[in-house]
């Protein structure tokens, strides 16, 4: 995969919601691959006051999600980019959202998460290593 004129690999936050009592996680389909799966993740910008700020805010565009940050689970970086991952304690879900109408959501177990993510490595390695994953704390 290229960098796309990029010299440097590209900044991405990737959130991952949880919804603890149920020890559930929350996927939504791919925009350029609707038929597969990924976490909440985007491109850090400028006007994020941090990493945990862009994850934060992807969760809320992508997926309507309203929560806090409670854990920085792990950094991965590949070719093109560096995923950074952090547990987001999901508070709220909005019925409508920025990208509901080019979306879809689903609550799933971890096994089937990991499932879902497989296609893409990053993505599932990123969840493997959270509270949810096993031998996890």
């Amino acid at each position: 995969m290229s960098n796309k004129g990029r010299s440097t690999p590209r900044v991405v936050c990737c959130a991952i919601p949880i919804a603890r009592a149920a020890g559930k996680v929350l996927v939504i389909t791919s925009r350029k691959r609707p038929n597969n799966w990924v976490l909440p993740k985007g491109g850090w910008e400028p006007t994020d006051k941090g990493l945990e700020a862009a994850a934060s805010r992807e969760a809320l565009e992508e997926a309507g999600v309203h929560g806090k940050i409670t854990r920085f689970v792990t950094t991965i970086p590949s070719a093109s980019s560096t995923y950074h991952f952090y547990e987001l304690d999901v508070a709220d879900l909005d019925h409508e959202w920025l990208e509901s109408k080019e979306r879809r959501r689903e609550w799933v177990d971890y096994a089937e998460a990991i499932k879902r993510l497989s296609w893409k490595a990053e993505l599932a390695e990123g969840l493997s290593k959270s509270t949810l994953g096993p031998n996890r704390s």
